[in-house]
């Protein structure tokens, strides 16, 4: 290992609340050569020692007694204000290398991970090595750090062009920024060069390049490819659970929910402490209405642990609706105590709200009948058209429906909550059979859904066959109408893509000089077409970017998670969100 010349000029500060293993551990840093050390019992102290000075190296405990924060919680509040440098090395100590604990250390991008007990040695190897990958790497990962995607992504490419130090690893990041910035055909090229430079006579190439090929192809609209891909690493890894992860999720794309939900129960056997895998396979088990393994697997991700980076407050919720179904009214209610709680940390989160809400709609149901409810039940049906209600609402907005049909004045009143919904959120055969399960699959919720599927599809079929036909604006303008109408983001993506396939024709339609009519500065109708899209878009375009609980948090399998790339929505915690990235 070399030697770091620098160590004994380097400032740390260990964070730990237990006394004895303070103790230990600042000695170990001055006896591995750390100038000076320097310690905090509590978080908060940690904090605001952080604010005011400036350290080299971080050392700080996971968990601490008697504090509802963890060290991660720290980390992630540091990023997120910009408290600390690209150059410092945070190191995180945890009390066991749980499978969920090495998967928030990848997504955190932790410099090292220490598992108790670890020796001198071990703690000098793991800081030198993070020390000389922060020197060898400063400029991409400073780039990293301030958002700048462009920036990092240039350096990392001449790296991995160059085969300096770290070459595979810059080549890595640059593939996932490529994915980051919507290349994905030159993501596809990349990680096809890293999987060809870690061929060996033994593989066909290293698995996280092929199944980072086969994301970027997922991206790319080529499902068919990406599934082939998949497979072709599970012919040579049959225990690859990333592979089984990743072709679930593309399963579910493709509505074979039945061999999606076999695919995550392997990779939940494979790794049985990952708590996202859990709550996946938990989830599409509660939509697929094999109502026993999902309760088994929610509350095993509960058991995991809420205070995770990883966990998702989505999982109280399903926990809720299955306990409803057995008539548990103390486990809904310990449930909505815990999604109230959460609810308290994060006030101003949306999302929590509604999963509060329809708690709270459940245990009323339980203690004093469905009609009880109809209040929580109102309410979450008045924000069906609101621009930030998304397709995790729309999905457990039908689930409470179904279970609280005695909370409706009417069945009429009932079906229109799902036409709105469905002409809203059905954009594709994949979500329209997921919101089909969330409403128990009932007469005559399955049969709207499906009408309000064809009826999308119909609206955009007609539109090509306008503007095939010569009448592009025609069809945008008929596309825009039904989109504002509706809300439906697949109607509204098609108006913007014809927009730009057929730009040259609508422009010089538009051509000409201006008409008597037109007011001073009014855009021609292409432009004024294309900033109305445009708007309409970025109104409602987050609400159906994922399917809840199953792909809903941009973490996708095997993907390396790059700070500063996405924030600060990405550094929010899970529960608090108000919706989620698009998943790699």
């Amino acid at each position: 290992m070399p030697i770091d010349k620098d160590l004994h000029l380097a400032r740390a500060l260990l964070v730990e609340g237990n006394a004895l293993l303070r103790n230990v551990g600042a000695t170990q840093l001055r006896d591995i050569g750390v100038g000076q050390v320097s310690t905090a019992t509590r978080l908060r102290d940690a904090r605001v020692m952080l604010e005011r000075e400036r350290f080299d190296i971080v050392v700080c405990s996971r968990d601490f007694e008697e504090s509802e924060q963890s060290g991660q919680d720290l980390l992630d509040e540091l990023r997120r204000e910009r408290l600390l440098s690209p150059s410092t090395v945070f190191l995180m100590v945890v009390e066991q290398a749980s499978y969920h604990h090495v998967v928030e250390a990848a997504e955190a991008s932790l410099d090292a991970l220490l598992v108790r007990p670890f020796t001198a040695a071990v703690l000098a190897q793991r800081l030198s090595e993070a020390r000389q990958r922060k020197r060898e790497l400063g400029a991409v990962l400073r780039a990293l750090d301030a958002g700048q995607t462009e920036a990092a992504l240039v350096r990392a490419l001449k790296r991995f062009s160059e085969k300096a130090p770290y070459w595979m690893y810059c080549g890595r990041v640059a593939a996932e920024l490529m994915l980051t910035v919507k290349r994905p055909g030159e993501a596809v090229m990349l990680f096809d060069k890293l999987a060809h430079a870690g061929a060996s006579p033994k593989n066909r190439g290293l698995a996280w390049a092929r199944l980072g090929s086969a994301r970027a192809r997922l991206a790319a609209g080529d499902i068919g490819q990406a599934r082939r891909t998949v497979l072709a690493v599970l012919d040579d890894e049959r225990g690859n659970a990333d592979a089984h992860d990743l072709l679930g999720r593309i399963l579910v794309e493709q509505s074979e929910f039945d061999l999606a939900l076999e695919h995550y129960r392997i990779a939940t056997e494979l790794t049985p402490g990952c708590l996202l895998r859990q709550q996946h396979a938990g989830a599409l088990a509660f939509y697929h209405g094999q109502s026993d393994f999902a309760l088994e697997h929610l509350e095993r991700a509960l058991s995991l642990g809420m205070k995770s980076r990883l966990f998702d407050a989505l999982t109280l919720l399903l926990i809720a609706m299955l306990r409803h179904d057995q008539r548990d009214a103390g486990a809904v209610g310990t449930a909505l105590g815990m999604l109230r709680r959460l609810h308290e940390r994060h006030p101003g989160s949306l999302r929590l709200e509604r999963l509060v809400l329809c708690a709270e709609a459940l245990h009323l149901a339980l203690l004093r009948g469905a009609e009880a409810a109809a209040g929580p039940v109102a309410e979450m049906a008045g924000q069906v058209n609101d621009d930030s209600f998304d397709l995790e609402g729309a999905a457990m907005l039908l689930a409470l429906a179904h279970r609280l049909s005695g909370a409706f004045g009417s069945p009429v009143e009932y079906e229109h909550l799902v036409q709105a919904v469905g002409r809203r959120f059905a954009v594709s055969k994949a979500i329209t059979e997921v919101l089909v399960a969330a409403a128990g699959r009932s007469h005559p919720a399955t049969g709207i859904l499906h009408g309000c599927h064809t009826e999308v599809t119909d609206l955009a079929e007609r539109a090509m066959e306008h503007a095939m036909g010569g009448a592009p604006a025609e069809a945008v303008r008929s596309l825009l109408a039904s989109g504002e109408e509706t809300k439906n983001l697949r109607l509204i993506e098609l108006a913007r893509s014809m927009l730009k396939r057929h730009a040259a024709r609508l422009s010089n339609a538009a051509g000409g000089p201006p008409s008597e009519d037109a007011s001073p500065g009014e855009l021609p109708e292409h432009e004024a077409l294309a900033e109305r899209a445009a708007a309409l878009a970025a109104r409602v375009g987050h609400a159906v970017n994922h399917i809840a609980g199953i792909q809903r948090s941009g973490r996708a399998p095997g993907a390396m998670h790059l700070r500063g790339v996405g924030q600060p929505r990405e550094e929010q915690p899970a529960e608090a969100r108000t919706e989620s990235p698009v998943p790699g």
